[in-house]
């Protein structure tokens, strides 16, 4: 097994740079071909035979949205058990099949779908799979299992109160979406999770582990009809059912300054505005809206006001995210207890100055270069395709986008970025959550002006030579396992 897992390291490691290499999208992404897996189900598939590697990414409507009322992180809870035994396999003899074959199988919950991702080499594709089918139609949820799970995703909602991006992260949500369903935690809450029960995961398994709305995305070393055949037998016995539908979302957003008390140095804040749905047809110049005021790193004007002028953070970003019942431009920013309030007024005064008068049309050339330019890079590896791919179906698009996206981009005005900032980009309903104690003290010296040079596409992004920022903490590598706490992603990673 240990020769196995030291190929399968090398392979993946060999593939990734000449995948950069020979295979940049549009040309090995646009030829993407439909599997017909019946009405209810969309599969995509880019055949790749580089390397005898395959990747799936499949996606269930089981995301937190669909949590029960008094239920909150059910479905993420349900996500976390879907390795830990199936079928004749325990928790234990479940893991040792994967790892015996060094098939890569995890899964995570976001707000309305379940999305599990599993990469393995050709030969052992239809073990994977069926391991797959086991986990979806034959869940053990031992107590064992289910006690060993709840402890740790108690630990980790017992870690994130006393960690200022969580608590601002999750309190905006709460006030941003009332009493909808996107509004509670994806893990949901320590009572909540305390109160799952065996036949709480049964039933929410049985309910939402089904084949209607179900999305699978695969790349890689296989043939289509060689997929057709393997994908049908994986999900015959899956259940046809399908989930109730979500509600509309009422309300979006709470204007004002919510404060979630905790005495530490550095608060963060977290703050937003109602975005754009996916199929609207301002969501591609929205897409390029928020790269310039706070996506592009250190070439956003975001970053240019609150770090390089006033050395209020050592980073700012924005996302622009749309779920499938509503949009929500959001940002977050951490700075001493002292200079939080002042930040967030930073941020205001920029919102409304890119309101008023929109970005420069150099700014607009240099994100669409940036982003048409960076694409390929969310393809080079068959995981990489597949983690895209699904990401283009959750949201709903056609099997063409891929092809057309870069040109969209490309037509996009100074115009449209303009009406779109005036459109999105209302200070006075702006929602802002404090995760700490603000602190009242003298302000901060601002920094001459100065913004860094743009960099061309692909090039690795570094912060200038700066003196620390008196007071703030440099971000730490840890990623958060919250999607809501989460910065938006690499711009290698996943595109819209």
């Amino acid at each position: 097994m240990k020769r196995l897992l030291a190929a399968f390291a090398l392979i993946l490691l060999v593939a990734a740079p000449v995948l950069i290499l020979i295979a940049p999208v549009p040309a090995r992404a646009a030829n993407i071909q439909n599997i017909d897996l019946g009405k209810k189900a969309e599969v995509w598939f880019a055949e790749d035979h580089t390397v005898p590697i395959i990747s799936f990414n499949i996606s269930l409507p089981a995301g937190s949205a669909y949590d029960p009322a008094g239920k909150a992180g059910l479905a993420a809870f349900a996500g976390a058990m879907i390795d830990e035994g199936a079928g004749g396999l325990d928790s234990k003899s479940f893991h040792e099949a994967l790892a015996n074959r060094a098939i890569a199988f995890s899964a995570r919950a976001e707000r309305d779908y379940l999305v599990i991702s599993i990469s393995t080499l050709k030969e052992n594709a239809p073990e994977a799979m069926h391991l797959l089918q086991l986990a979806l139609t034959r869940p053990r949820f031992e107590n064992e299992a289910i006690q060993k799970v709840r402890a740790q995703i108690i630990q980790s909602l017992e870690q994130d109160q006393a960690e200022p991006q969580r608590l601002a992260a999750r309190g905006f949500m709460r006030e941003f979406f009332g009493g909808h369903a996107y509004a509670h935690p994806v893990s949901g809450e320590i009572a909540s999770i305390s109160s799952v029960t065996p036949a709480d995961l049964r039933n929410f398994a049985r309910g939402h582990w089904v084949k209607s709305g179900l999305k699978v995305a695969v790349a890689g070393d296989i043939t289509a009809p060689t997929l057709t055949k393997l994908l049908g037998e994986t999900f015959l016995p899956v259940s046809g059912g399908s989930p109730p539908p979500l509600p509309n979302v009422g309300r979006l957003g709470a204007p004002g300054i919510h404060v979630i008390a905790l005495p530490v140095p550095q608060p963060t804040a977290a703050f937003g505005l109602p975005g754009i749905m996916r199929q609207d047809p301002d969501f591609i110049p929205g897409y390029v809206a928020n790269y310039i005021l706070g996506g592009g790193d250190f070439s956003s004007r975001l970053m240019g006001e609150v770090r390089v002028k006033r050395g209020l953070t050592y980073g700012i970003s924005t996302s622009l995210t749309a779920y499938n019942k509503a949009a929500v431009m959001q940002g977050s920013v951490a700075t001493r207890a002292n200079a939080i309030r002042q930040t967030v007024q930073v941020v205001k005064d920029a919102l409304s100055e890119f309101a008023k008068n929109g970005p420069t049309q150099q700014e607009l050339d240099d994100a669409k270069t940036y982003l048409t330019g960076s694409f390929p890079l969310a393809f080079a590896s068959n995981s990489g395709t597949a983690a895209q791919l699904g990401t283009f179906q959750r949201q709903n698009l056609d099997i063409g986008y891929v092809a057309r996206r870069n040109s969209l981009i490309q037509a996009v005005s100074l115009a449209d970025v303009k009406r779109v900032a005036r459109r999105l980009y209302d200070p006075a309903r702006l929602t802002v959550v404090i995760g700490g104690s603000p602190v009242e003290g003298a302000p901060t010296v601002s920094r001459p002006a100065m913004r860094p040079a743009t960099l061309p596409p692909g090039a690795p992004v570094t912060a200038p030579a700066t003196a620390p920022v008196p007071g703030v903490t440099q971000p730490s590598k840890t990623v958060d396992k919250s999607p809501e706490n989460q910065s938006p992603a690499p711009k290698s990673a996943k595109k819209p």
